[in-house]
């Protein structure tokens, strides 16, 4: 209805003088009287200028000339609208219908007043009642802005009913296509949609949009093989589906295939923005094949689009750990850590890439940090316990197990590194005990007590008591 892009600019001389008539006309003493389109000009110089109240009068004076101009009343109506003067505003579309029945921006606007006012169910009535008066493209809008209200008032599955009609009526509306995608997934309904496209696509095999929301639905589904024929059905009929070629590459890496999912994300690269979600997946995949230098290269490229993204800088350190480049991979987890301070993930990190390099009392102090942001967690524990032992404090050792069974429980874990730690201090009775427990609770933990020291099996008792268990 409004005009986004004119500007009096274009033609200032005839937008003066249609003003000057305009004046003359509200004080009376005009010889000749606007058009509509004079009129509307007008009304809408003056919105466009946030004279709200002027442009309003514009539009009663502009009535008492033409009583039954549903595009004049229509402006009045919007104005109302927009001043969030909804009764009056329904009162003008009460008479654009009765000069107008027909008219689809009425329609929607009342729509538009209802939602306004919270009135959600009328609004869906509203709508349902008109989609049946109306054909074509003017019932399909009607649709996709009932799929909006039904969208509004929670009623998700109403939403994906509404567009599965849309397509009905228009087998390419791109709107609603692009929108049933979402909903699909958001509705637990992939298997309907799969249907759905199936029969979109049988009937019409060069529409890409629907090759694209049944690969959506198979990769919901996790099936991955078929998610990616549909995709390549999809590139085929349009190469530069960018989206096709990111989910074709998740789905690749979900089977393992990273050379095939690499190749989807050049693609990607190619035809698209630079994105740093791309580029992280790219650096993964390189990881995933031991290239650590390559994972590296994108991993920074992603970093340059996302500098305060902590979780690239914990990765590219994750690479450096791998290859056991301690201090480079220090200075990366502790820019992750400088990022988000609160991570016990990243101080763990820290701490590990200490111990490895025999700087023990500042790993210890890493672990500590790793246990007051996450009292809670397991994971925080056993690895500074892990780090009480490999440093020779047993007994410490010993009195913090019992501060995480207060905050965790009694894990398997716990009772391995407390065996350890017993045996460590020459207290191989109790610490016999303590293996029993945990070879009861949690057996297949049992390397977490030989990764300490494999010479225990070398105990006849301990090799015993495993043999035993193992048999069990």
């Amino acid at each position: 209805m409004f005009d986004d892009d004119y500007n009096d600019d274009d033609d200032l001389g005839s937008i003066e003088d249609i003003l000057a008539k305009y004046e003359e006309v509200k004080k009376g003493d005009a010889v000749s009287i606007l058009d509509e389109e004079e009129f509307e000009t007008v009304v809408e110089h003056f919105l466009q200028n946030s004279n709200e109240a002027e442009a309003l009068l514009a539009c009663d004076i502009a009535c008492t000339y033409y009583p039954f101009s549903s595009s004049i009343l229509l402006l009045k109506a919007e104005i109302l609208t927009q001043s969030q003067k909804y009764g009056q505003a329904l009162r003008v579309l009460d008479e654009v219908e009765q000069y107008d029945s027909k008219n689809i921006d009425a329609v929607l606007l009342r729509s538009d007043v209802l939602l306004a006012q919270l009135k959600f169910d009328r609004a869906a009535l509203w709508l349902e009642q008109q989609s049946e008066i109306f054909e074509g493209k003017d019932k399909v809008e009607i649709l996709l802005e009932l799929s909006d209200v039904y969208d509004e008032s929670e009623e998700f599955d109403a939403v994906f009913d509404t567009l599965i009609r849309v397509i009905k009526i228009d087998k390419r509306n791109e709107e609603a296509l692009q929108k049933i995608c979402f909903w699909a997934e958001f509705t637990d309904r992939l298997d309907e949609s799969i249907a759905l496209h199936t029969t979109l696509t049988d009937n019409d095999p060069y529409n890409a949009l629907a090759w694209f929301n049944l690969g959506a639905a198979f990769q919901g589904l996790k099936l991955y093989e078929k998610c990616i024929d549909a995709y390549e059905y999809c590139v085929a009929i349009d190469e530069k589906f960018e989206f096709a070629y990111r989910n074709m590459a998740d789905a690749y890496m979900r089977l393992k295939y990273y050379e095939k999912a690499l190749d989807s994300l050049a693609k990607h690269v190619e035809i698209a923005k630079p994105e740093d979600v791309i580029f992280e997946a790219m650096g993964y995949c390189w990881e995933k094949k031991k290239d650590f230098t390559r994972a590296r290269h994108f991993y920074r490229q992603a970093s340059q689009l996302s500098p305060q993204d902590d979780s690239i800088f914990y990765k590219i350190g994750e690479t450096y750990a791998r290859e056991k480049q301690w201090e480079k991979a220090v200075k990366s987890f502790s820019v992750a850590l400088h990022l988000d301070k609160d991570n016990a993930s990243y101080c763990m990190a820290i701490g590990n890439c200490l111990m490895e390099m025999d700087v023990k009392s500042e790993a210890l102090v890493c672990y500590l940090n790793a246990v007051r942001l996450k009292p809670g967690n397991k994971t925080t524990w056993v690895a500074l316990i892990r780090g009480l032992f490999l440093t020779g404090y047993f007994e410490e050792a010993i009195i913090q197990l019992e501060v995480a069974r207060d905050h965790c429980g009694d894990k398997g874990e716990f009772n391995f590194y407390h065996a350890a730690a017993l045996f460590e201090l020459g207290k191989a009775k109790e610490a016999m005990l303590q293996l029993e427990k945990a070879l009861k609770d949690t057996p297949k933990k049992l390397k977490v007590f030989t990764d300490l020291n494999a010479e225990y099996l070398l105990r006849a008792p301990v090799a015993e008591l495993v043999a035993r268990y193992k048999k069990k």
